[in-house]
């Protein structure tokens, strides 16, 4: 059975591109190659699976989809693994070494050679569920207080497993942005330090360096494979795994880097929206979208300097979609693998889906019968409770 509407409209915007090197400029290959080689050091890591969804891609019509399985990364059911971490990591290096007067190494940081020192160092975050947990678990491991502040939509699970990963947790009444706002204040109101995996005039370091340790799952990708797929479609959010993803991909694979799809929930689609006006646009989020880790309403500037020269299309899908795609993955075509997905992982499938039941979109997004498309599967069940409603609204059908 293929369990997906035969009808979906999708929002598009055909992207206005800067001419730039942004991709050099604002993540440097050195940055990737510092937290590729830190990274890979970590314990429990390794390369989560690339899959190949052959017998999806001939029921619609495509050379070939290649799903890059992020749910096995580091036991934390997501991407962010690679990014949170990496910048607390990071960030605790720097503030160290400066109040000792020498350089400290990230080898320092990750063997615990001044815990003490950070135990005195707090970082907080807003999120929506993934890279608030990243955080945490960084913390943890490298022995630093961990705050995190979670909207009014966040799940009671995806807060009750950033608690157990030692972080405290305060819920606020309002929405992401608003939970950024706060942790922001409060961090410069105590001399904490914020993590965010979004810039804003003034701080760029932390988003850099969650970006750069995005790209080890890149690389992971390119090295992979021998030739580079035609399309990547990316999920949105405020653009960090867009632009991490997207710069890696660029600086691997130069002219022949794929086409860059960016997909996003109708209810959140402020790089849609900054894609329609040829500037970073905020969107006034009314209703939550069901892939809570892609409901964010601001992008981050940083993110927007590499998308704004490399995005060729900009794509929206509504929520009818979501839970469809989730049981697609799960409940796969025969011959496919299958895979247990998040809500805010099927971005790019169901826009793909959707993409090719529409001929004229199809034509619009060079999508043929020989393309070759990349998904970044951005995180597993990280909420159980939500994914088994969702598997059991079919079976109640």
């Amino acid at each position: 059975m293929f369990d997906f509407p035969s009808v979906a409209k999708l929002g598009h915007v055909a992207a206005r591109k800067r001419d730039g090197d942004a991709v050099e400029r604002v993540l440097s290959r050195q940055d990737f190659a510092t937290s590729r080689a830190e990274i890979t050091q970590w314990q429990g890591y390794q390369p989560t699976p690339l899959v190949s969804l052959t017998a999806l891609a001939a029921k619609i019509g495509v050379g070939g989809i290649l799903y890059k399985d992020e749910g096995p990364r580091f036991g934390l059911g997501s991407f962010k693994a690679l990014g949170g971490s990496y910048a607390a990591q990071r960030l605790l290096q720097r503030q160290i070494s400066a109040r000792l007067g020498h350089e400290v190494s990230l080898e320092d940081i990750r063997t615990g050679t001044y815990r003490s020192e950070a135990a005195e160092i707090t970082l907080v975050s807003a999120t929506d569920g993934n890279h608030g947990r990243s955080l945490a678990w960084g913390c943890q491991r490298f022995g630093a207080p961990c705050r995190i502040y979670i909207h009014a939509e966040v799940s009671e699970g995806r807060a009750q497993a950033m608690r157990d990963l030692g972080a405290e947790v305060i819920r606020i009444a309002g929405d992401y942005d608003a939970s950024v706002i706060l942790a922001k204040q409060e961090a410069a109101d105590n001399g904490w330090f914020v993590v965010s995996d979004t810039s804003w005039e003034g701080y760029s370091q932390p988003p850099r360096d969650v970006m750069a340790g995005y790209g080890v799952m890149t690389q992971e990708i390119c090295d992979s494979l021998e030739q580079a797929p035609t399309h990547v479609f990316l999920q949105g959010g405020v653009g960090g795994l867009a632009a991490g993803v997207v710069a890696g991909l660029r600086q691997h694979w130069g002219t022949q880097a794929p086409r860059v799809v960016i997909v996003e929930p109708e209810l959140a689609a402020c790089l849609f929206e900054s894609g329609r006006t040829g500037e970073a646009t905020t969107f006034a989020i009314e209703t939550e979208t069901l892939m809570a880790g892609l409901s964010c309403g601001e992008p981050s500037g940083m993110a927007w300097e590499i998308l704004s020269e490399e995005v060729s299309d900009f794509l929206t899908i509504p929520e009818s979609l979501v839970a469809p795609s989730v049981r697609l993955l799960a409940r796969p075509l025969p011959g496919d693998t299958a895979i247990e997905a998040g809500e805010s992982a099927i971005a790019g499938l169901a826009a793909l889906i959707a993409a090719r039941e529409d001929a004229d979109l199809s034509r619009k997004l060079g999508l043929t019968a020989e393309a070759r498309v990349l998904l970044i599967g951005s995180e597993g069940v990280t909420d159980p409770a939500i994914f088994a409603q969702i598997m059991g609204e079919s079976d109640a059908a």
